[in-house]
């Protein structure tokens, strides 16, 4: 079957013929679509095939019907595209793939969801008793599915798609069991302490490299205390996490939002959960939808990679509504940078989101390259115990610092009249008071220290050879009503080959009553 579809084709088409059959186009944009039949004389398999071309000018999302009869033990699916050569500057083909049942695929229909790759993989398999990672395990419900068509970006010739569709029948085998991470890392508990985490992390259950099991060994040898599973648009991952998990390592479930708009991650998901992303910052009333969803299964918000320069990668919605901010995103780069001032002039205009930073890993070293390494940059947050919840607290108050390594540590404090106050927290003293503040940082070595106020950096130090320096500086409310380290590397290192690059950066402390 071949169709020539763009957004006018789409609506003057009222109907298509599909393997005998008549699919009506139901309202949205629906795609030639296929029907199989029950099979006959001992018929095992049988495969159907979609092809058209998308025009430039195109929604996000299309959707091919896939009528499946009783009796399907397995679904399989294959699609192909050309990718036309471009001038330099010019965006060429790449399109994303995924997969809804029965159950739905309007919007936010969780039940529906069966899975996604985005561009990550040309094929995917969906049965009873597995399926390629990014995808759901489970029956194959008799009824309408629809393979999920994102064109990511369209080059000026156009976009010629195949998509090849095949069911085999047979008996559905075991069914799937689920076996999500532990919700206890007991070799690492130590009551309320502060705890080292990478909070957005990629396995092949989206488009990392990493297995599972190779993520965590990484995060181990990190040094790490948590680590967060944040796949894109799916949520396969949680379901299979028990059979990696070890007791010095914490697993939290997650999932980051993949839209047109940017990326956002939902952190402490009870494990199962799926977040819609098919909308953009132009409809604010989905973004919201989804962000007191999160919330109201225990989760936090946080804005990814704000200023990430890939396509669609920056983050478009609103802060207001973000728990967090990924101020810090891998090896340290200039959109860092900018992130860092853009919530420096948040926080100067009264508006705090805590700030976090994370590896967002998704190679591992391979054939001469670095790869991404897990844990540069990690969270350290202040929490009552190593378990989600408790996590989860003390980042969204904001008790946390950013650093580069497990080797990294920084104290910070302000102190006033016999009362002080930590990262996160707020100094109650009357505007005239004198306040001493300190800052101890170790595993820093030929860096620079600075404590920060409103008016930019207040004082700084350099920090020797082993590391170590502690600074201390007096203020007064009146000056300022907040304070924050950074402690910054002239250039080279672990970290980046970027100058002045960040190796450890704090949340605020608040300085008065209000």
């Amino acid at each position: 079957m071949s169709a020539t579809m763009d957004r006018r084709a789409l609506l003057r088409t009222g109907g298509v013929l599909a393997a005998g059959a008549t699919i009506n186009l139901l309202p949205g944009n629906l795609l030639p679509g296929v029907a199989f039949a029950a099979p006959t004389n001992g018929e095992t398999r049988q495969t159907k095939t979609v092809t058209g071309t998308f025009q430039p000018s195109i929604p996000d999302w299309y959707y091919i019907p896939v009528d499946v009869p009783h009796g399907v033990r397995q679904i399989e699916v294959v699609y192909s595209y050309d990718r036309p050569s471009v001038p330099p500057g010019v965006r060429g083909n790449a399109l994303d793939i995924g997969m809804f049942g029965p159950e739905g695929h309007q919007v936010g229909t969780p039940r529906g969801f069966r899975g996604w790759s985005g561009g990550f993989r040309d094929r995917f398999t969906i049965s009873a008793s597995e399926a390629t990672p990014g995808y759901i395990a489970g029956p194959i419900t008799p009824g309408r599915w629809h393979v999920i068509l994102g064109p990511y970006t369209v080059a000026p010739q156009g976009m010629n798609y195949r998509v090849d569709i095949t069911v085999t029948f047979g008996p559905p085998g075991a069914p799937f069991r689920p076996s999500p991470a532990p919700t206890t890392a007991p070799a690492k508990e130590r009551g309320r302490a502060w705890y080292r985490g990478d909070g957005h992390l990629h396995t092949i259950h989206s488009d990392g490299r990493r297995t599972p099991e190779e993520l965590v060994a990484d995060a181990r040898a990190a040094g790490l205390d948590f680590v967060v599973s944040t796949e894109h648009n799916t949520h396969s991952a949680q379901l299979v996490w028990g059979q990696y998990a070890t007791d010095d390592l914490l697993i939290v479930n997650g999932e980051e939002i993949t839209t047109r708009s940017g990326h956002w991650l939902a952190t402490g998901l009870p494990a199962g959960s799926w977040i819609d992303w098919r909308y953009r910052a132009g409809d604010p009333k989905d973004f919201q939808r989804f962000v007191t969803k999160v919330h109201a299964l225990g989760g936090l918000v946080t804005a990814a990679h704000p200023f990430a320069n890939c396509f669609a990668c920056g983050y478009e919605f609103s802060y207001q509504l973000a728990d967090l901010v990924e101020v810090w995103n891998g090896p340290w780069t200039p959109d860092d940078e900018q992130a860092v001032s853009l919530w420096d002039g948040l926080l100067r205009s009264g508006c705090w989101i805590p700030a976090v930073g994370n590896s967002d890993a998704h190679r591992p070293p391979s054939d001469g390259s670095p790869g991404d390494l897990v844990g540069l940059p990690q969270t350290v947050v202040l929490a009552d115990s190593l378990r989600t919840p408790d996590l989860l607290a003390g980042l969204k108050a904001g008790r946390c610092y950013l650093a580069e390594s497990a080797e990294v540590e920084v104290s910070f404090t302000a102190s006033a009249g016999g009362t002080s106050a930590g990262i996160g927290e707020r100094l109650p003293v009357d505007i005239g008071d004198p306040v001493t503040v300190e800052v101890r940082v170790s595993g820093v070595p030929e860096t620079t220290v600075s404590i920060l106020d409103q008016s930019g950096p207040r004082v700084s130090a350099d920090v020797p050879a082993d590391g170590a320096r502690t600074l201390t500086w007096t203020t007064y409310p009146r000056h300022t009503q907040w304070v924050r380290v950074e402690v910054r590397r002239a250039s080279g290192g672990l970290n980046s080959t970027t100058p002045n690059a960040m190796v450890a950066m704090t949340n605020p402390i608040f300085l008065g009553r209000s």
